[in-house]
């Protein structure tokens, strides 16, 4: 008991900090779900734009 107790502000940092991994983790993932993309969608000037997309979707985007 003592040990928790000489470690109290440890342990409240680090629950805070594992809750806002958790809340970062879970926005990105549904916004993966839902179809959302991190990159901004200007497939114009990506390099990746096939690897992230079908050739129609890049050709598309760039074509706009």
């Amino acid at each position: 008991m003592n040990w928790i107790y000489a470690n109290y502000g440890t342990i409240i940092v680090s629950i805070i900090l594992l809750a806002v991994i958790y809340l970062a983790s879970y926005s990105i993932y549904s916004d993966k779900k839902k179809g959302k993309s991190s990159c901004g969608s200007n497939c114009a000037h990506c390099a990746n734009a096939c690897s992230c997309h079908n050739i129609k979707e890049t050709l598309k985007h760039i074509n706009d």
